[in-house]
C-alpha cells in the first residue's frame, strides 16, 4: 500500500510505500477510490511543517512551555532529543476518504464490496473502526461522497447553534466547511449571509443562495450583519475562519440579537470582551469535529455505539445525514471541486493547495491495481545474509518509546535488525528504513514464527504483552519485552508456563524484561557502594509521575493495566535489585477517594520488605509538580545516605571517598540494558535471571489488586 506523509520536521510531502494493515474485530479494511484534501487543516500542518523551528515555537507557546519543564528536570540534552524525534515523526495526512470494504471480519456491521465514506488517511488502503464509516447511497457518487466528513465538521456546529426555520444566521469564513455550512443552513431554512474576504468564495455562496459581504472592499461586517437581520441582530453565527486575531468573534457579538448563539467551528483568537457577551447574555460555544463520540476511544475504537434515544447525532450519524442530503440534492459539492489529481501526483497537488489560496475541492484519485496494494511485507533495505550464531532480532510494535529509545539501543549494541511488525505498517517502514530493518510488516504471527529470526523484542500495548511472550517462547525465540511482562496473574501464569515448557531439558530461549534503571550508571555505582555492606538498607523511591487523563489507555486496567503495573514495576525491580534479597510482604495503600477526583491507582504508596530485613516505600504519585524531581531515588544504610535525582545527579551523604556523580545528560540506562540481554544470549548467562523476573512481576501484579481492592 502507498499513504501519504508530512514531514514535521522539514515540511517534505511524500507517498511511503508500506505493508497493508491487517484487519481486526470492530474495523473495516478499505481500498480507496478518492479521497478530499481538506484544504484548510491540511495546508496549515504543511504549513506547520515548513516553518523553522523558531517560527514552530511561536505557533505553539503551550508546548514551549512545556519544553522548559522538561529542561528543568531532564537536562537539556535529554529534552532536545525529544523534541527532535517527535518532529521527526511524519504525520499521516488526510481524513475524507471514499473506497470499497475489501475486508471486514464475520458478524461486523458492514461487508465487502460495500461502498463506504471514512475518515480514513490519504491511503489506498486504511482501516477504520466501524463507528467512523458509512454506507454511501447509490445515488451519490464517489467524489461528491469525499465531502462527506469535512461538511460533518459544519453539520456538528450546526446541530449545536439549534436553528429553526426563518432565522438569520451569518457564517464568517467560507472556505471549504463554511460553504458547505451555508448550503445546510440554507437547507434548514435559515437566511444566511456569508462573510469572507473572497469574492470568488462570495460568488459561490451567492450561488448557494446567501447573502454575502465582503470586509476587503471596504464593506463593514457588523453593519451588514445589522442590516441583514433587519435592524433585530442576527440569530446565530458560526465562525468556520482560520485566523490568529479575534475579530470574527468580536464581530459576531456585536451584530447578534439578545440571546444569540455562537459557534466556533474554525480557529481564531478569544480575547473576548465581557460588555459584548454580558449585555445580550450570548452563548459561545466551540464545537468538536464531527459530533459526538470524537476522540472518546469507547465509542471510536472499541464501537461502544451511544443509544440513539440520548445521543440522537453522533459522528457516524452525521456522516449518515450529510449522505442523505447529497442523495436528495439538497447538498451540491460538484461547484466546490477545483482540481483533481491522480494520487501519485500528491505532492503536486499539496503545492497546488500552499500556493493557490483559491483552492477548495482538491480531489486525489486512486486507480491502482488493487491485488497489489494488499501486500503484507515490503523489503526496507538490500540486507539479505544474518549471522545466524548471534542474535537476530524481530521488533513487534514501532511507537514512540520504541523508535526513539530501544530500536536506537539495539542498533547501537550491534544487533542484526532482521523485520520490524505494526499493527498498521507505516510506523514500522518510517521507523524502519531509519535504524536499518531488512524487511516491514503487518503480519506479526509470520514473523514470530520464521526461522531466520531467533530474538523478538516486544513493545506493544500492555495487554498484548504475555500473548506475544508465549508465541515467541513456543517459537523458541529468545524474548525481549518492554514492561510489563503480563498485566494480570492469568497472562503470568501462561507466561510461566510457556518459560518452564521452553527449558523442559535444562536450556531454552532467555527471556528479559526492560527494566532499564538498574542497568543506569548511577544505579550500578549506588549497587558498588551497597556491595560491602551487611546490614539491611532502608529505602524511599518517588515517583512524580505526573497527571494523564482517567480515561487514557495505560489507565484501562484491561488494555493498560494500570499505572502500578505499566510503570511502577520499573521502581518494584530496582528497589528488588539494590536490596539484593527476596521480597517478602507487600503493603499498599491508595490515596482515598475524594468529590470531583477521578478514582485511579496512580496516586499511591507501596511498601516492601525483603528476606535481609531491608525494607522501603515506592511513593507513585500523580499529583505533584511538574517541576520537581520526576523520579528520586534515596537509599539509607550504615549511617550513610545516597540520593539520586532523574538520573542525572547523584549525591552521597556520610560516604567515605563519594560525593557525587553527575552527568550532563539523564541516563536510565537503555543502551547497557540493550547490549546485556544480547551479550546474555551470547554467553548464555541471562542479564536478569528469570526467577527475579517473575518474582517482580508477580508482586506488582498484587501490588495493584491491594490497591484496587481499598
Amino acid at each position: 500500500m502507498k499513504q501519504i506523509l508530512q514531514d514535521m520536521s522539514r515540511g517534505g510531502t511524500s507517498i511511503v510505500d508500506s505493508p497493508a494493515p491487517a484487519v481486526s474485530r470492530g474495523y473495516v479494511l478499505i481500498n480507496t477510490t478518492v479521497s478530499l484534501i481538506s484544504a484548510g487543516t491540511e495546508r496549515m500542518l504543511v504549513g506547520f511543517g515548513r516553518a523553522s523551528y523558531l517560527e514552530k515555537a511561536r505557533q505553539q507557546p503551550d508546548k514551549v512551555k512545556m519544553v522548559l519543564e522538561k529542561v528543568s528536570s531532564d537536562g537539556l540534552a535529554t529534552t532536545f532529543a525529544a523534541v527532535k524525534s517527535k518532529l521527526a515523526q511524519p504525520l499521516p495526512l488526510g481524513y475524507c476518504n471514499v473506497g470499497v470494504v475489501a475486508e471486514v471480519r464475520e458478524g461486523e456491521r458492514f461487508k465487502i464490496g460495500d461502498r463506504v465514506v471514512s475518515n480514513g488517511p490519504h491511503a489506498d488502503v486504511v482501516k477504520v473502526p466501524n463507528n467512523l464509516c458509512a454506507l454511501v447511497p447509490d445515488a451519490v457518487d464517489d467524489e461528491s461522497a469525499s465531502f462527506v466528513v469535512v461538511a460533518s465538521i459544519g453539520l456538528q456546529g450546526i446541530r449545536l447553534a439549534q436553528p429553526t426555520l426563518g432565522e438569520a444566521f451569518v457564517v464568517t469564513g467560507v472556505g471549504l466547511i463554511g460553504l458547505l455550512t451555508v448550503q445546510l443552513l440554507r437547507a434548514h431554512g435559515c437566511r444566511v449571509l456569508a462573510i469572507d474576504f473572497d469574492e470568488s468564495k462570495l460568488e459561490l455562496a451567492r450561488q448557494f443562495g446567501a447573502d454575502t459581504c465582503n470586509p476587503g472592499r471596504g464593506e463593514d461586517a457588523v453593519t451588514a450583519g445589522m442590516a441583514f437581520s433587519r435592524g433585530q441582530g442576527v440569530d446565530g453565527v458560526i465562525i468556520t475562519a482560520s485566523t490568529k486575531t479575534s475579530d470574527p468573534v468580536t464581530q459576531a457579538a456585536r451584530m447578534s440579537r439578545k440571546r444569540g448563539r455562537i459557534i466556533l467551528v474554525g480557529v481564531t483568537g478569544l480575547e473576548l470582551n465581557r460588555a459584548d457577551f454580558y449585555e445580550k447574555e450570548l452563548t459561545f460555544q466551540v464545537s468538536c469535529s464531527y459530533g459526538p463520540g470524537r476522540y472518546d476511544p469507547n465509542y471510536e475504537v472499541k464501537g461502544q455505539d451511544y443509544p440513539l434515544g440520548f445521543v440522537r447525532w453522533t459522528e457516524q450519524r452525521n456522516f449518515e445525514a450529510v449522505l442523505d442530503m447529497l442523495a436528495s440534492g439538497q447538498l451540491d459539492v460538484k461547484p466546490l471541486i477545483t482540481h483533481r489529481f491522480a494520487f501519485e501526483d500528491a505532492p503536486q497537488a499539496y503545492h497546488t493547495l500552499t500556493e493557490d489560496k483559491a483552492g477548495l475541492g482538491i480531489l486525489l484519485q486512486y486507480t491502482s491495481n488493487v491485488a497489489e496494494r494488499s501486500v503484507r511485507k515490503v523489503v526496507l533495505t538490500a540486507v539479505s545474509t544474518f549471522d545466524a550464531q548471534r542474535p537476530v532480532m524481530g521488533f513487534v510494535g514501532a511507537g514512540n518509546y520504541a523508535s526513539r529509545m530501544l530500536i536506537p539501543a539495539f542498533k547501537a549494541a550491534g544487533a542484526q535488525l532482521h523485520t520490524i511488525a505494526t499493527a498498521g505498517g507505516i510506523n514500522g517502514v518510517i521507523h524502519g528504513q531509519k535504524a536499518g530493518f531488512a524487511e516491514a510488516t503487518t503480519d506479526t504471527d509470520a514473523m514470530l514464527v520464521n526461522s531466520a529470526i531467533n530474538t523478538v523484542a516486544i513493545v506493544t500495548r500492555h495487554d498484548s504483552h504475555a500473548r506475544f511472550v508465549v508465541q515467541a517462547l513456543q517459537a523458541g525465540k529468545n524474548v525481549f519485552v518492554e514492561k510489563p511482562l503480563a498485566i494480570d496473574s492469568a497472562g503470568l501464569d501462561e507466561v510461566q508456563a510457556a518459560y518452564a515448557a521452553a527449558h523442559a531439558d535444562g536450556s531454552g530461549p532467555q527471556l528479559m524484561v526492560g527494566f532499564n534503571r538498574r542497568f543506569s550508571p548511577h544505579i550500578q555505582k549506588m549497587k558498588a557502594l551497597l556491595e560491602p555492606l551487611q546490614e539491611p538498607k532502608s529505602f524511599i523511591m518517588t515517583m512524580n509521575a505526573g497527571a494523564i487523563p482517567a480515561d487514557h489507555w495505560t489507565q484501562d486496567n484491561t488494555v493498560g493495566g494500570g499505572r502500578i503495573i505499566g510503570e511502577a514495576c520499573h521502581f518494584i525491580d530496582l528497589m528488588r535489585f539494590l536490596a539484593g534479597s527476596k521480597i517478602v510482604s507487600i503493603q499498599a495503600r491508595r490515596m482515598g477517594d475524594a468529590p470531583g477526583v477521578a478514582i485511579t491507582e496512580d496516586k499511591a504508596s507501596i511498601t516492601l520488605a525483603f528476606e535481609d530485613g531491608s525494607f522501603g516505600t515506592i511513593l507513585y504519585l500523580a499529583n505533584g509538580a511538574a517541576s520537581f524531581p520526576k523520579e528520586r531515588v534515596e537509599v539509607f544504610a550504615a549511617g550513610r545516605v545516597l540520593q539520586l535525582d532523574n538520573f542525572r545527579r547523584l549525591k552521597g551523604y556520610g560516604w567515605p571517598g563519594f560525593s557525587k556523580f553527575n552527568l550532563w545528560k539523564q541516563d536510565k540506562g537503555q543502551n547497557v540494558c540493550a547490549a546485556a540481554f544480547l551479550k546474555g544470549i551470547e554467553q548464555g548467562t541471562p542479564a536478569i535471571p528469570a526467577n527475579e523476573i517473575f518474582e517482580v512481576a508477580r508482586t506488582t501484579i498484587e501490588v495493584a489488586k491491594l490497591l484496587r481492592n481499598q
